[in-house]
C-alpha cells in the first residue's frame, strides 16, 4: 500500500492507483478505481468501453479476456470476473512461487448485466468489505424488478412521476435490466447514463428502450426515471414536474429509513456480510488484508476462524508478516 494505492514493486505497476502512474491495472471504470493522467493501462476486454467513456477516448490501454494471462516485467496476470459491474475484474498475480488476488469490488448474486464471479484460488487475498458488518445480509430470492415496476405503478396511478436514484455507471444498467421485463413504455435517463447504456448494448446487455432527457424534454406525467441522485439538484430537474416521489437503489438502503421517505430498494452491487465470508474461504488463501469500512469486523471474524486477517494499512514493506505465507 502506497500513497497512489496498491503497489506492485516486481512489475512496477499500480491496481486502481489514486494518482498518475506509469501502468495502472484497473479493475473497473468506476471513479474511485479508475482514474485519469497514467501513461498506460490494463482492463478487461469487456470492460474497455466503459474505461474510455469515463475517463478518455484516447488513453493507451491493454485489455485482455477474462483468465487470459499476460506478463509486466516477468510477473504473471489474469483478470477473473467480480461480478460487480460491466468488465468489472479480480487481478490475479502470480510472482515468486505466490499467488496473491486482489478482488476490486464484488458481488456474488446473479446479475444480467456482467459476468458471474469467479472463485480464484490463492495464497493472500485483498478483498473488499464495503459492507463488511453482520447487519449487511440481502435476501437472494427478491425479484426487485417487479417490486419497483409495482411501485411505479402505484405512482402512475396518482398521477406522479417514478425517480430510481441509480449511480450511472452499473447500479443505473442493472436496474434497467431487472425492468425489462416488464417495462412497457420508454424509460427516462440522464445523459451521463445514457452514454453508459450505450456501451452495455455494445456488449449485448439487455436493457429496456430509454430517452434521454435534454433541455428539449418537456415535463412529463406518471412516467418512469433512472437517473443518479444529483439529476435531483441539476438543470433538467423540472422535466419532472411537482409531483415525484424517489427511491433509492443501493445496499445503503439496508439501513432504517427517516420519516416519511421511500425505504428504497435494497440492490447493492457488493458482496454482502455472508458472502464475503463465504468467497474469503473459497480462495483458501493464507493470509487476507481487508479494504473499506467493514475492515474492523471481517478481520476480527477470519481470526476468530484461524485465518490470518489484516486490515490493508498492514500492507507496507518493513512488515515482517508480509515477507512470509508461514
Amino acid at each position: 500500500m502506497t500513497p497512489n494505492g496498491l503497489y506492485c514493486p516486481a512489475g512496477n505497476f499500480h491496481i486502481d492507483p489514486n494518482g498518475k502512474v506509469d501502468t495502472a491495472v484497473v479493475t473497473h471504470a468506476h471513479s474511485d478505481h479508475a482514474r485519469r493522467g497514467s501513461r498506460e493501462y490494463h482492463c478487461t476486454t469487456p470492460g474497455l468501453g466503459v474505461l474510455k467513456a469515463r475517463i478518455g477516448q484516447n488513453i493507451s490501454v491493454n485489455h485482455h479476456a477474462y483468465g487470459e494471462a499476460f506478463y509486466i516485467r516477468g510477473v504473471k496476470l489474469s483478470f477473473h470476473s467480480a461480478g460487480h459491474i460491466l468488465g468489472s475484474a479480480q487481478v490475479r498475480i502470480e510472482f515468486g512461487g505466490e499467488v496473491w488476488v486482489a478482488s476490486g469490488d464484488y458481488k456474488r448474486e446473479p446479475d444480467g448485466t456482467c459476468a458471474p464471479f469467479e472463485p480464484v484460488p490463492c495464497d493472500v487475498f485483498i478483498t473488499e468489505a464495503t459492507f463488511g458488518t453482520p447487519g449487511f445480509v440481502w435476501g437472494k430470492d427478491i425479484d426487485l424488478g417487479k417490486q419497483i415496476h409495482d411501485w411505479h405503478l402505484e405512482n402512475q396511478a396518482a398521477g406522479k412521476n417514478s425517480v430510481v436514484l441509480a449511480y450511472s455507471l452499473g447500479k443505473a444498467q442493472r436496474v434497467l435490466n431487472l425492468l425489462h421485463p416488464w417495462a412497457k413504455e420508454p424509460i427516462f435517463c440522464d445523459a451521463a447514463t445514457s452514454v453508459i447504456n450505450d456501451c452495455y448494448r455494445d456488449e449485448k446487455v439487455i436493457l429496456p428502450e430509454t430517452i434521454q432527457v435534454t433541455r428539449q424534454t418537456s415535463p412529463v406525467q406518471s412516467r418512469l426515471f433512472v437517473v443518479p441522485p444529483s439529476f435531483l439538484r441539476g438543470e433538467f430537474a423540472p422535466v419532472l414536474g411537482d409531483d415525484f416521489e424517489t427511491a433509492f437503489a443501493s445496499g445503503w438502503s439496508k439501513r432504517p429509513r427517516w420519516g416519511n421517505s421511500h425505504p428504497g430498494f435494497i440492490l447493492s452491487d457488493h458482496a454482502d456480510w455472508n458472502d464475503l465470508l463465504k468467497t474469503v474461504l473459497e480462495t483458501g488463501a493464507k493470509r487476507v488484508y481487508v479494504q473499506h469500512r467493514g475492515s474492523g469486523a471481517l478481520v476480527r471474524r477470519l481470526n476468530s476462524l484461524g485465518i490470518k486477517a489484516y486490515s490493508d494499512s498492514a500492507l507496507f514493506p518493513k512488515n515482517p508478516q508480509q515477507l512470509s505465507l508461514l
